[in-house]
């Protein structure tokens, strides 16, 4: 079995905690015997002073048996070094780690202390409280001196034993004082070595590796010492050098196919550029589908193509352009039923499909294309996201085969072609869109304008007929000016209507268009005008202006035919919002009950802003004038 590498990490620590265990359990012992030596010096201490209170006791009761002494107070004072004595031996025998204070750990200490304690409980405390209480079968004072000095000489056996076991914990910790010193040398010398062969030798050798390499040696190889990451790198540094000598051994053949590569990968990156570039220009559908096939032909060095694209209606595929094939075939396949042939069966596909016509299982089958002569035939879809628009064929007379990346790029074209057939499409029906909505314009205008005026114009001649027939010569002159009115008045709609269809933005902004409008009217009209502009924003596209053009129009129409206005004032106000004002001094009307040519004029004009994002807001009232304003968010429709 491979044996499990060992992470140098996982070495380096198990070192580490190594040496910090054993650097801790030797500053451990020495706290240790430390905190001893400080128990047994504070007990010594305490012993000494236990000595001193053993012949104070002494002293107090010889004082007290003095002629004329105050013996009560001297007895006090006898017991409560009594008592003193007592706490401080409890304390000896309890210990004390707050000071510390403590008995060494020694067996003939502890007897030596036990036979204190006992001798003091069994004869000395009972002997001086007799003393004291002048009790009969008291031990005379010389006596009891003498037994004193004896008590007194254990107490110095016992500090005396305790300062040697002292002196053994001084000597203890001096060596290993001087083991940690060694500990030290010896731990940071290993320490460097072992970092030497575990890190700083490997590394040596990877860099010296790696300057042979960089010498051109390639047959360098670095011994593989351990199982840890430095030999991981060293067997990978010996793979690499040998994938690098075998690079090198067989570089020019490799340089000679990668060359090769990206040859085909920039020839099709420029087949790809050039045609997504032509199909871009603004053309007929059926120049850009020629101009496609052409290219492809050139690039691809085919016989000839086709492309075909299917009716919506019926699903059927009809040839729409084609180069390099011959009449019969087109004349035979320019319409297929889908599923028909390869062309029809192709656009049941997802993906381009290549059929060598002069391998099996083609070869017995009666294809019209390898009747006419071609020996490969390639079908590529052409499509618009997830909608099959038709296909194109590229015709070779050789057996051809496509790699996936040339598989790749041309089913790629095929979606450019699709986007540019969509395109053309939607530029079709975008343009039916505004022709259509401008006939409906002007239809309407017709009807609201000069409809009505030839419709009064009829009446009015029907009842000039009818007053000449009775003789009338009066109410003839009348309807006769009423209807010189009426053509007068037609014939301003005709020059107002050709005004409105005639306007083009040849103009380089929106402001000259405006001045050179409201000049015209003033000059038609008689009625003064005023244009103010203020702000500053970007430029309206042309669809923008136009329309802007055809509602100031409309107003400056309302306000000659209805409002009876003296004045105009038209102002402007650029900004990210575009507003446009247009106010008259004139009689005004109520909104509710307004005429019903005013109405759908304002209708209109509601409409054509609609069309370009924006909004109408008509205000005015009977005797008080009318304010129309077009607000227009241009940023908001540049950014749609």
């Amino acid at each position: 079995m491979p044996q499990t590498p060992r992470k140098l990490g996982s070495k380096l620590t198990a070192i580490l905690i190594a040496y910090l265990v054993v650097a801790v359990v030797a500053v451990g012992l020495t706290l240790l015997i430390s905190w001893q030596l400080e128990g047994g010096a504070a007990a010594v201490n305490e012993m000494g002073s236990q000595r001193m209170r053993s012949y104070h006791i002494a002293l107090l009761i010889a004082e007290a048996d003095a002629p004329g002494a105050d013996r009560a107070r001297l007895a006090q004072a006898a017991r409560a070094e009594v008592a003193q004595f007592e706490r401080v031996l409890a304390d000896i025998e309890r210990g004390d780690s707050s000071r510390p204070m403590m008995l060494p750990r020694n067996a003939d200490i502890r007897s030596r202390f036990d036979a204190l304690k006992r001798e003091w409980n069994t004869a000395m405390k009972p002997g001086i409280e007799r003393l004291i209480a002048g009790q009969d079968g008291a031990l005379p004072l010389a006596e009891y001196l003498r037994a004193a000095e004896a008590f007194v000489a254990r107490i110095d056996a016992l500090v005396l034993a305790i300062e040697h076991d002292i002196s053994d914990n001084t000597r203890l910790l001096r060596w290993l004082q001087f083991g940690l010193i060694a500990l030290s040398v010896i731990g940071t010398v290993s320490l460097i070595y072992l970092m030497y062969l575990l890190i700083i030798r490997p590394v040596t050798s990877i860099e010296e590796g790696m300057r042979r390499m960089e010498a051109g040696d390639f047959g360098v190889r670095l011994p593989v010492e351990s199982r840890d990451e430095f030999g991981a790198l060293a067997a990978g540094f010996n793979r690499m050098a040998a994938h690098l000598q075998e690079l090198y051994a067989s570089l020019e053949r490799r340089v000679a196919e990668k060359t090769r590569s990206l040859e085909d990968k920039n020839q099709e990156l420029a087949t790809l550029y050039e045609i997504a570039a032509l199909l871009s220009q603004p053309a007929a559908l059926d120049n850009l589908c020629r101009d496609f096939l052409r290219k492809l032909i050139s690039r691809l060095s085919a016989s000839g193509g086709a492309v075909r694209l299917v009716e919506a209606d019926t699903g059927k595929l009809h040839m729409f352009v084609h180069e390099g094939i011959g009449t019969e075939l087109v004349e035979a396949e320019r319409c297929l039923e889908r599923g028909d042939c390869l062309c029809g069966q192709g656009m049941q596909r997802q993906h381009p499909s290549i059929h060598v016509l002069v391998r099996r299982p083609y070869d017995k089958e009666p294809y019209r294309c390898r009747e006419a002569g071609f020996a490969t035939v390639g079908v590529f879809p052409i499509r618009f996201r997830d909608h099959a628009l038709g296909v194109f064929n590229l015709y070779f007379d050789q057996p051809r085969e496509f790699g996936p990346q040339q598989r790749f790029m041309l089913e790629t074209l095929g979606q450019h072609l699709g986007i540019a057939v969509e395109n053309q499409r939607l530029i079709a029906r975008e343009k039916e869109m505004a022709i259509s909505e401008e006939r409906n314009l002007l239809a309407e205008e017709l009807h609201d304008s000069i409809a009505q005026a030839l419709a009064f114009l009829n009446l009015q001649a029907q009842m000039l007929q009818d007053s000449l027939a009775h003789g009338e010569a009066d109410q003839a002159r009348e309807e006769l000016a009423h209807i010189r009115e009426g053509i007068q008045e037609s014939y301003d709609d005709v020059r107002e209507l050709l005004v409105h269809f005639r306007t083009r933005m040849a103009q380089a902004d929106v402001e000259s268009a405006i001045a050179a409008a409201l000049e015209r009217f003033e000059g038609q009209t008689g009625i003064r005008t005023a244009f103010g502009q203020s702000g500053v924003g970007m430029p309206l596209s042309p669809e923008m202006q136009l329309q802007v053009m055809h509602i100031i129009h409309e107003s400056l129409s309302n306000a000659r035919k209805h409002s009876g206005a003296t004045r105009v004032e038209v102002d402007m106000q650029r900004g990210p919002v575009y507003r446009f004002r247009v106010r008259d001094d004139g009689k005004g009307f109520d909104p509710h009950q307004q005429a019903s040519d005013l109405h759908v004029g304002l209708r209109i004009m509601r409409e054509r802003a609609h069309r370009v994002g924006g909004t109408l807001q008509v205000d005015s009232r009977p005797e008080a004038g009318t304010e129309i304003v077009l607000t227009l968010p241009v940023l908001q429709e540049q950014a749609a």
